[in-house]
């Protein structure tokens, strides 16, 4: 569900007409609901009833800080991936300790920061990072407390640049290997073992993979159990999909089905779940806002150009994404759809945001939305072809708030010194 519904002709946020938003900011630009990121954070963790849980939002899928608070303001810790990330949690206002570092790639000045944060876990992913992280924390005189992330090679049935916990991806310690590395975690001066970590992937569509490699990470805490590891905590990631299109689509699980699951998997264990969602709280609480400049027709195809290109989205470049495409002005009832190329001005012939799409007779200057753009939007946007970064907007009611501005081209060109010698 979310808060983007037409009224009086016109596509709202909430309250608030795109159309109005557009003549005061600009196009492109993304637009987001609070209503919808507050309710999908609300659902999803009253799907668990009956355990304790940390529902550490996934700061990746959309960073802007003012998201990063409305979802802290709810309750929510933060997983992030970085130190950028953790210096964004900390300053929206997220909790050291609902703080989780996930990513197998930190650096030992991550470590050390995160560690003086005094964050609640680190959800290591390969044994030359736990020796990192014991030297680092035993050299601050601190303990590290930690998860082994472990590869349960479980085929999540998602895009392949998406997948995360099949044998051959870069994440996580091997299973068969994994008691072993905790046997050494325990003597690790540095080290404080308390759980086990597992993601599969993101835009999971079907439970059976979660139930797959939820119930390999259940048996583990077991064994880990047995072997006389203190196990407190079951990191179970994130990657519940979102429905992407209005129609002919399979259906993601609801939150309510995964919680019951995941219960039902974990029940007797007295293990605090953590969760690590974040397409599915705001990838529906967001669109991205364009204008068409063009329309092109072809020798065999018809062209809608718009000033939003693929540095602005690029998900279907990169995942061949679909993200369903709709005119701020509501079309009449027996409107006559016809095909569309629609493609941004960007010179690449990547530049393409969906080929022989079935829309109303749109004009030039017309606004035109992309929907379910919250997540891995305006994080993966960049300025190529020297394109200043796209506002964002956060709607709240009939109210608004530019949450991050575009950039003039003088502001862009300045981040770039001459060298001297010319």
């Amino acid at each position: 569900m979310h808060h983007f519904s037409y009224k009086d002709g016109q596509l709202h946020a909430e309250d608030l007409p795109i159309s109005a938003i557009a003549d005061e900011v600009g196009t492109p630009f993304y637009c987001y609901s609070t209503a919808t990121i507050e309710r999908h954070y609300r659902v999803f963790k009253e799907s668990f009833p009956q355990t304790k849980t940390l529902v550490a939002y996934s700061i990746k899928s959309n960073s802007n800080l003012s998201v990063i608070r409305t979802l802290a303001n709810c309750g929510a810790g933060a997983d992030i991936v970085s130190q950028g990330e953790l210096e964004r949690a900390l300053a929206a206002g997220v909790p050291a300790d609902k703080i989780v570092f996930s990513g197998v790639g930190k650096t030992a000045s991550e470590m050390a920061s995160a560690l003086d944060a005094g964050i609640y876990q680190f959800n290591v992913e390969s044994e030359p990072e736990l020796q990192l992280l014991n030297e680092v924390a035993v050299s601050a005189n601190r303990t590290a407390p930690i998860t082994l992330r472990v590869n349960p090679d479980v085929d999540a049935k998602t895009h392949a640049k998406i997948t995360t916990g099949k044998s051959e991806n870069k994440f996580g310690v091997p299973w068969n290997q994994a008691r072993r590395i905790y046997r050494d975690a325990d003597e690790m001066p540095g080290i404080r073992v308390v759980g086990v970590d597992v993601h599969i992937g993101s835009q999971i569509t079907d439970l059976t993979p979660f139930k797959d490699a939820f119930g390999r990470a259940v048996e583990m805490a077991r064994l880990l159990r047995g072997d006389g590891h203190a196990i407190e905590r079951l990191d179970l990631g994130g990657g519940l999909g979102i429905p992407y299109r209005q129609s002919n689509e399979t259906v993601p699980p609801t939150p309510s089905e995964y919680g019951a699951m995941v219960e039902d998997l974990t029940k007797g264990l007295d293990l605090e779940l953590i969760f690590e969602p974040g397409r599915m709280i705001v990838g529906n609480a967001g669109c991205l806002i364009s204008r068409v400049l063009y329309v092109k027709n072809g020798s065999d195809r018809n062209f809608l150009i718009l000033d939003a290109a693929m540095n602005d989205l690029i998900r279907p470049a990169l995942y061949d994404a679909h993200h369903d495409i709709v005119p701020i002005k509501e079309p009449a009832a027996n409107a006559t759809n016809l095909p569309f190329d629609v493609v941004g001005p960007v010179c690449e012939t990547g530049d393409t945001f969906a080929k022989d799409r079935y829309l109303p007779d749109i004009k030039p200057g017309d606004l035109v939305g992309f929907m379910s753009a919250g997540a891995y939007g305006a994080v993966q946007s960049s300025e190529y072809n020297s394109r200043p970064l796209v506002p964002e907007v956060l709607v709240k009611g009939s109210n608004m708030a530019v949450v991050r501005r575009r950039p003039t081209l003088k502001e862009m060109l300045s981040r770039e010194p001459m060298a001297d010698w010319l």
